[in-house]
């Protein structure tokens, strides 16, 4: 978003003092302030914050902004006293779903503050903001929604070269795996129906190797390790896979938003979704639904899909109008119009 604004004109910076962000890499040298960096030296990450605090800190009071833009949550705040403080909030897993995190998280009381400080919050989905709106005591006025945006494919990543190496019909499953993510109820779905575990292979994308607890599983529902794989790599292979996919499945019992699904509608592979939280906000008429909570309504809306050329094809052009309107362009000029109003409100 950042690019899209600095495309329309408006004075951006990032500030960043010591990163290992590597999509900064693609913004104009003048936007950013900071270096990036591979990896910090081992253990020292939480050693990092605090002199990233005070840097940033005085970067942005010495460069005099109108707006600061908190992109996550901290305790204290970098922006001077009288600067407007915009948040965004991604979603309320860790108030909603405590027994998914770790005892140790404080993203929660993080947020609290976070919220109380600033000026404005925008959520990333109706869904986050009814959230928000119903476990704090927040104004309604004060809080927004601004719909991320969807990258476009490269171009020629139409047809479908590589798979990574999986040579038979797969369905793909992309991004973390533990708690809410759902994927052992997606397992256990697709190990239930005769015809998927016979006709086709599950590859996840990402998120590591599989954890010996996921392995146990997959040995007790009698997957074969070379039916059910994990891989890892970059865009173009991850692009490769949406491509060549029978279909896309999240099987996700909560999400803020998800941008999955829309990247798999731009590589014209159809989407398998539940139907929970934020994903039909999203996915709209560009996929077909079931309960995240129910194995058989998820094998049976798999089972709807990949064997119907016609509602494949439905969704795939569906899927393509959807994804369009998922923009980069339109996130930023909706975030720009909240920034004007609290500009010329704090004039």
């Amino acid at each position: 978003m950042a690019e899209q604004l600095y495309l329309k004109g408006e004075e951006v910076g990032i500030f960043a003092p010591l990163h290992r962000n590597h999509y900064l890499d693609s913004l104009p040298k003048s936007v950013v302030h900071g270096f990036g960096v591979r990896r910090y030296i081992p253990k020292t990450g939480q050693m990092m914050l605090l002199p990233n605090r005070i840097v940033t800190k005085r970067l942005i009071e010495m460069w005099a902004p109108d707006i600061v833009h908190e992109t996550y949550y901290s305790r204290t705040s970098c922006v001077p006293g009288n600067t407007c403080k915009v948040l965004t909030v991604y979603d309320m897993i860790h108030e909603k779903f405590p027994q998914w995190g770790s005892r140790w998280d404080q993203s929660a009381s993080l947020k609290r503050v976070a919220v109380d400080r600033a000026d404005h919050v925008i959520c990333i989905s109706e869904s986050t903001r009814k959230d928000l709106l119903d476990l704090y005591d927040v104004d309604p006025q004060k809080v927004s929604v601004v719909h991320l945006g969807a990258e476009s494919p490269p171009d020629g990543t139409d047809k479908c070269v590589t798979s990574g190496g999986v040579t038979r019909p797969y369905l793909l499953y992309v991004g973390a795996r533990p708690g809410h993510k759902n994927f052992i109820g997606f397992l256990q779905a697709f190990a239930a129906s005769r015809r998927l575990s016979v006709d086709f292979d599950v590859v996840a994308f990402g998120g590591g190797g599989f954890t010996p607890a996921e392995l146990q599983e997959l040995a007790r529902l009698g997957l074969d390790s070379n039916r059910v794989r994990q891989v890892s790599g970059g865009d173009e292979l991850l692009s490769q896979l949406y491509i060549c996919a029978s279909a896309f499945v999240y099987p996700s019992l909560y999400e803020g938003f998800g941008l999955p699904p829309l990247e798999a509608m731009g590589h014209r592979c159809p989407v398998i979704s539940s139907n929970t939280s934020s994903m039909p906000e999203v996915i709209g008429d560009a996929g077909e639904y079931f309960d995240p909570a129910s194995g058989h309504a998820m094998a049976e809306a798999i089972e709807r899909v990949v064997y119907s050329p016609s509602r494949i094809e439905e969704l795939v052009k569906n899927g393509l109008k959807r994804h369009a309107s998922f923009t980069w362009e339109r996130c930023a000029s909706q975030t720009l119009d909240i920034y004007n109003q609290l500009v010329t409100r704090n004039e």
